[in-house]
């Protein structure tokens, strides 16, 4: 009977101790968050930290990833409710607001602050200077997309008139500019990592110089949400903000094997030795954002390039677009 009555207090007191874990919290369900990435890329390095490393989870969130090629299909997700969040390049925003949208977007969370393109050219170029790309055949981004701006602005930067002094090719897809060099088109290319590292490993092709470095701090792809939804979830874009602000610090505080184990599982089909290769070439050049803050001279340096390729419908002042609140907090 004694034994009978002292099991019966073991199993009640471990009930209670159940019921007590679970009213702090240990059950508490994860809130879910749409967010849509404008594509793959190693590029993004610290958003998929954030997710492996559970940096989100910690926040209380679950992110659901999707990958929505292209910007234009990317806002018109995020436009339509289809995903909560965005990330895609600011100039998207600017498109957008330019059109009279009603619920205005946000840039609320940097992610990558330098442009993510290098040049790679086709032979081996030794002493490499820009003026070397006269005359020649330039394999170059999509018109109108962030990629194509900053090669233009750097080509410019260095006295070069991209659609006088060069052939200039535009008109290629962005999934297929990457075979259309390889094939044999062009003299040189502009390309994302890591392509750019495969190919010059295949000996298809040599990096020779950066668009990143060449074009400065500008918000290159931004963490953006319906001003609606920032109002309604400001504790969800706290948290997010949060765990993005954690992965930037994992980037630059691990070594890049590290970063790359990290990623890995985002990329199964990219070697972990190329992957390394390719965190430490952009951290290097600082591509990845080291907080989350989109600071004034870096929207302002966007604007500018913009302009200087024909694309900005008008300027848009940094505080109707930009919202820094939760990115100054989690920072601090």
């Amino acid at each position: 009977m004694k034994k009978w009555v002292k099991s019966s207090l073991l199993v009640l007191v471990a009930s209670l101790g159940v019921l007590i874990l679970a009213a702090c919290g240990g059950d508490e369900e994860l809130q879910e968050v749409k967010v849509g990435e404008v594509t793959r890329s190693i590029f993004y390095a610290p958003q998929y930290v954030a997710i492996s490393q559970g940096f989100f989870e910690e926040e209380g969130l679950k992110v659901d990833l999707a990958t929505v090629a292209g910007g234009d299909k990317t806002m018109t997700a995020l436009l339509s409710d289809g995903i909560d969040i965005a990330l895609v390049g600011s100039e998207t925003s600017i498109y957008v607001s330019a059109q009279g949208a009603n619920d205005p977007i946000k840039n609320f969370a940097q992610l990558t602050q330098t442009d993510g393109t290098f040049l790679v050219a086709r032979e081996k170029v030794e002493n490499f200077t820009w003026d070397q790309l006269k005359g020649s055949t330039f394999l170059g981004q999509r018109k109108g997309g962030m990629p194509q701006m900053a090669g233009e602005f750097v080509l410019k930067k260095h006295g070069i008139d991209p659609h006088a002094d060069l052939e200039l090719i535009q008109n290629i897809d962005f999934a297929n500019i990457s075979t259309a060099f390889a094939s044999g088109t062009g003299d040189y290319v502009q390309l994302f990592e890591p392509t750019a590292s495969i190919f010059e490993k295949e000996g298809i092709g040599h990096i020779i110089a950066s668009f990143g470095t060449e074009s400065g701090h500008l918000p290159y792809t931004v963490f953006m949400a319906k001003d609606s939804f920032m109002s309604d979830n400001p504790e969800v874009i706290e948290k997010f903000t949060r765990a993005i602000h954690k992965a930037q610090d994992f980037v630059y505080e691990k070594s890049p094997e590290e970063v790359a184990e990290a990623i890995s599982p985002f990329f199964e089909d990219t070697d972990l030795e190329l992957i390394a290769t390719v965190v430490e070439r952009y951290r290097s050049q600082e591509s990845f954002a080291k907080d989350p803050i989109l600071d004034e001279s870096e929207w302002n340096n966007l604007q500018d390039i913009m302009d200087e390729a024909g694309e900005l419908p008008k300027r848009m002042d940094y505080n109707e677009l930009v919202d820094t609140t939760f990115a100054e907090k989690v920072s601090k």
